[in-house]
């Protein structure tokens, strides 16, 4: 009884599990039913899917190892690939807030696109290779297999088609044309004309640098990842079109017009004399400062890039900048006309060259400034071989001058004047080093020995060429004492303008009181051969005053002044168109005329003019006071405007044209005559 009641229980136990199971089994079949439905809809789809695949198991087997190797590879490449989309928004951005971080994640990004560009080609490589196994061993159908060689032949043009083959979308040209912004804003931004204190532009506020130390720094970072991607060109072009027009704008405060003269805008080297000073100031500046600072800055901003980088970039800023400008514009001027002023004007910018030539050879001193080294030697070859072909020519010039008549009024002719001064300011300090420096070149150049008096010589060559054109001058008066006074002239000339003076050194002392004495000379030839005979006129003889005799002697007296009245008015009508140029010698000259005449004059209207005074024709006879000649001699050979002046006078800087039409080839050409 007890054993089945045990029986019972059991069964009662097992009965209940049973029942719980079942219970179970209902639930999980309850929540499998919609996930067989789901497999049931599917299953059309996957059974297309893998319908292209008929091999046998074994075959399948086999091809799973080529298609791991395979799908490995393209799996990573497009991993990267979806990295390189993460980028997107960090490279879109401005970088001007965290230039750093942009420049980071830029590598980044060329470091993804290096790696696709790597193994792109690989991936592409092992797809084509299973689709060739699956090909050969039948393992899918030709459709399925034609579809995969399309797929695998787009992604291989594009993988070799350069201008297609942004995998990244062309997020990589996006980030460079930003960078190439911030390039171009930062170079704006702080590239500044440098203030003028003064239109001049000799005095310069000129800053330590010309962009601060971090902004160089930024820059240095942006040239770096713009080389690594082969933007450096694009790089170069921004920075030499920025900082060439801050330097044209920094030297628009020197009115630097006149450099844009062509030379068919002037008539000869004077009208622009003016500009050619300011060309000297206005290069040295632009050399000592612009320049300097620019190829300072092209090395601190490129001199991780390498030297032929930056001075190429220095080299194309200075010629746009407006150092070619400068060089053509010396160029223009040793085409122009030729006259003894051009000379001193070549040896002007002969100067201000080779004072700089130290600069020049630094800053353009390399083979991506050859163009500047071109023009700049071609400048100094045409100023040293202009200026030394007219001081040459300058002995032939004074020659040619012994054709033209001298002056009418016989005053020193302007050849004479000119000459002093010119010769002067060849042999003074400011010149004659530059002129000498000249001749060495010019000399070296024809392989011939410089002699140390050669410059003497020629000058002293010159003065003797000028005393033969006097001789001859003063020969061809028609009226002797006109020569005397031309003698008088130019021999006082000579002695009083070139006493103490570089050229009178030259000629030494001996010659200039040898003109001193030539002037006493002259100057009592003439008062003897002119004045000094009117008195003889006024004769006492046969007046001596007796009873009787008053009509006699009265007759004589005025016959006597008849005479001298009419010998002094032709001669003073005569020389009222003379010339004494210096005004002591004039004076003098003057003085010595009343003392031959006036004294004996008084005399004689003392003791005899009451003869005649009482006359009713007296005016006829007695018509000068003793008061009014002097007075009219000492008017004598006053100066006419603009018939005598210096050195720096247009009218005298040029010598004589129709002497020069003699010579086929003119060297010096003026339409005013220099005697």
């Amino acid at each position: 009884m007890a054993r089945r009641f045990e029986n019972l229980v059991s069964a009662r136990k097992s009965l209940k599990i049973s029942l719980e199971k079942s219970k179970a089994l209902g639930f999980a079949l309850d929540k499998t039913g919609p996930r067989l439905e789901e497999i049931i809809q599917r299953l059309p789809s996957l059974e297309a899917a893998v319908r292209p695949i008929r091999a046998q198991k074994e075959a399948l087997v086999a091809v799973g190892g080529h298609i791991d190797r395979a799908v490995g590879p393209a799996a990573a490449v497009l991993k990267v690939f979806d990295a390189v989309h993460g980028l997107e928004r960090s490279l879109l951005s401005d970088p001007r807030s965290d230039l750093a971080g942009y420049l980071s994640v830029l590598k980044r990004l060329e470091e993804a696109l290096k790696f696709l560009a790597d193994n792109c080609g690989l991936a592409i490589q092992w797809l084509e290779d299973i689709v060739e196994y699956l090909e050969d061993n039948s393992v899918a159908d030709e459709k399925y297999l034609s579809n995969l060689k399309n797929s695998l032949k787009t992604l291989r043009e594009l993988q070799t088609d350069e201008e297609r083959a942004r995998l990244d979308g062309g997020l990589l040209y996006a980030a460079l044309e930003k960078l190439e912004a911030e390039f171009r804003r930062l170079l704006m931004e702080f590239s500044v004309p440098l203030p003028m204190s003064s239109a001049s532009g000799e005095q310069a506020c000129i800053a330590p640098s010309p962009l601060p130390v971090h902004v160089i720094q930024k820059l240095q970072a942006i040239i770096e990842r713009l080389t690594a991607n082969n933007r450096l060109d694009h790089c170069i072009s921004i920075y030499v079109e920025v900082r060439s027009a801050n330097v044209r704008a920094s030297l628009q405060a020197l009115n630097l017009d006149y450099l844009e003269i062509s030379i068919s805008e002037f008539n000869d080297v004077q009208s622009i004399e003016g500009y050619i000073a300011q060309w000297g100031k206005h290069l040295e500046f632009a050399v000592k400062h612009l320049f300097e600072a620019e190829y300072k800055l092209c090395n601190d901003v490129f001199e991780k890039i390498g030297l032929d980088i930056w001075m190429s970039c220095f080299a194309k800023i200075a010629a746009q900048a407006g150092i070619l400008a400068f060089l053509q514009f010396g160029k223009m001027v040793t085409e122009s006309k030729k006259d003894p002023i051009k000379l001193l004007k070549l040896l002007d910018i002969f100067y201000s060259l080779n004072k700089l030539r130290l600069d020049f050879n630094r800053l353009f001193g390399g083979k991506a400034c050859i163009e500047i080294q071109n023009l700049t030697r071609d400048l100094i070859k045409r100023v040293i071989e202009g200026a030394c072909e007219i001081f040459w020519e300058l002995l032939v010039q004074v020659e040619l001058q012994r054709q033209a008549p001298p002056p009418s009024d016989g005053c020193v002719p302007r050849l004479v004047s000119f000459i002093t001064d010119y010769s002067n300011r060849l042999l003074g300090d400011d010149y004659r080093p530059i002129l000498t420096q000249a001749l060495v070149i010019e000399r070296s150049w024809k392989q011939q020995k410089f002699q140390e008096s050669l410059l003497n010589d020629a000058i002293l060559n010159i003065v003797k060429a000028i005393e033969l054109n006097l001789e001859t001058w003063s020969k061809r008066y028609e009226d002797t004492n006109l020569s005397y006074i031309f003698m008088m002239n130019n021999h006082w000339h000579f002695y009083k303008h070139l006493k103490g003076t570089k050229l009178g050194d030259i000629l030494g002392d001996v010659w200039l009181r040898e003109h001193e004495q030539y002037k006493e000379y002259y100057a009592t030839v003439y008062l003897r051969e002119t004045w000094g005979k009117l008195p003889a006129l006024l004769s006492r003889e046969g007046l001596i005053m007796f009873s009787g005799g008053r009509a006699t002697a009265r007759d004589l007296v005025k016959k006597r002044l008849k005479a001298f009245n009419e010998a002094f008015d032709e001669m003073y009508k005569k020389q009222s168109n003379w010339v004494i140029s210096e005004k002591d010698l004039r004076e003098k000259t003057c003085h010595m005329a009343v003392q031959a005449i006036v004294p004996v004059y008084r005399s004689y209207m003392q003791n005899y003019g009451p003869l005649v005074e009482q006359d009713a024709s007296s005016s006829k006879y007695a018509k000068y006071t003793a008061q009014s000649l002097e007075k009219m001699l000492n008017s004598l050979f006053q100066p006419k405007t603009g018939k005598f002046g210096s050195f720096k006078s247009r009218q005298y800087s040029s010598f004589n044209g129709k002497a020069n039409d003699a010579v086929k080839s003119p060297l010096l050409r003026s339409s005013s005559t220099l005697v």
